[in-house]
């Protein structure tokens, strides 16, 4: 019988959410990180992006995150890539266990939810902006995705990042490690999963609420295509 691969997860963003994840991961024992992210850091990450110093200003933030996460976590395979994730992700995807969705961009997100319908790659999604913050998980085939929630990308500008709106580093903090548990249950195979519901915190109120989710029959990503008909056409 083959030997079962190593777990690998893939991070996309190495920002506020990323970093919060990775460090819960990368803690949990998980054999592999592949950290993803073009952006250098920057002076005003620093109150919310928990793996970078300023004596990191100006590297690529997946440079500086995997040396960090290396020194605390030597055990763990960190990769660092500097690209930005697009339309292509699919054939990322397909090496890993599981993908967490650390972006901040709206477009990105909508990338990134295609490519792991098409791989076929449980992907955890979230979102933060001020004091709110939301968590999701796309389990391809099983439960709804994120273009049956939201349907198609806004137009350009018209929901602001969270850089533009402005998000308090706790937040972030929270949020991402909430997506290092839902990855570590998808990895291990324990626990049930944020597959079809939606959960928000709004961290101004301290109130929680979990929405019920439906995959959409009709929806452009998902509709139509479950685990079994993927499987039987490979």
């Amino acid at each position: 019988m083959p030997a079962r691969p190593h777990p690998s997860v893939l991070i996309v963003g190495m920002g506020a959410l990323g970093c919060a994840a990775a460090e819960g991961i990368a803690a949990s024992g998980v054999a592999r990180l592949r950290l993803v992210d073009p952006d250098r850091v920057e002076r005003s990450n620093l109150h919310r992006q928990l793996l970078h110093r300023t004596a990191d200003l100006g590297r690529l933030k997946v440079e500086s995150a995997a040396d960090h996460l290396r020194t605390a976590f030597p055990d763990v395979d960190v990769e660092a890539v500097a690209m930005r994730v697009g339309d292509d992700a699919a054939a990322l995807f397909a090496a890993h266990t599981c993908v967490v969705d650390a972006t901040d961009g709206i477009r990105t997100k909508f990338a990134l939810n295609d490519a792991a319908v098409r791989a076929g790659v449980p992907l955890v999604h979230a979102g933060i902006t001020r004091f709110v913050g939301q968590l999701m998980t796309i389990v391809p085939g099983e439960g709804a995705c994120y273009r049956c929630l939201f349907g198609t990308p806004p137009a350009e500008g018209e929901i602001p990042s969270c850089q533009e709106a402005g998000v308090i580093g706790s937040l972030a903090a929270t949020i991402g490690l909430l997506q290092a548990a839902e990855a570590i249950r998808i990895v291990s195979g324990t626990g049930g999963l944020l597959c079809n519901r939606l959960l928000t915190y709004d961290a101004l109120t301290c109130h929680w609420r979990e929405v019920r989710l439906r995959r959409n029959a009709h929806c452009a990503a998902c509709g139509g295509t479950s685990r079994a008909d993927r499987a039987n056409a490979g």
